[in-house]
């Protein structure tokens, strides 16, 4: 079992940079591949960023590439989220997930059904 706490979300001007820190309870944290989602009113759940449980491989949406950066600190039980040149359209609830699960392919991990661990989200605002 894994619990997921996300923190850093906030308000922030268009251009502004945020950073999200989701803490992971237990001693497998490192065996996990960790993703980012993010859910904005009206639409559905989105995929953000995810970095696989042996940090060779991290994979973007195309819509943050270049501006957001996942990064994790297995010795913390950490991953973080990096928002840079934020947008008005970044503007959701931003949700950490973990998965056990292995593939080659790492397309795989972009579907939020592979992900078994949920945080409880943290709100990101970015103001026009």
């Amino acid at each position: 079992q894994v619990q997921l706490v996300e923190s850093g979300g906030g308000l922030v001007q268009a251009g502004g940079s945020l950073r999200l820190s989701c803490a992971a309870s237990g001693r497998t944290f490192s065996t996990y591949t960790m993703g980012w989602f993010r859910h904005a009113p009206g639409k559905e759940r989105e995929f953000v960023a995810t970095i696989t449980w042996s940090e060779r491989s991290t994979y973007y949406a195309d819509s943050v590439k270049g501006r957001f950066t996942i990064s994790r600190d297995n010795a913390k039980n950490t991953v973080y989220l990096q928002l840079s040149s934020m947008k008005p359209e970044d503007t959701a609830v931003y949700f950490c997930a973990a998965t056990g699960r292995k593939y080659y392919s790492g397309g795989n991990y972009y579907s939020s059904d592979v992900y078994d661990y949920w945080g409880q989200g943290t709100q990101v605002t970015v103001s026009s």
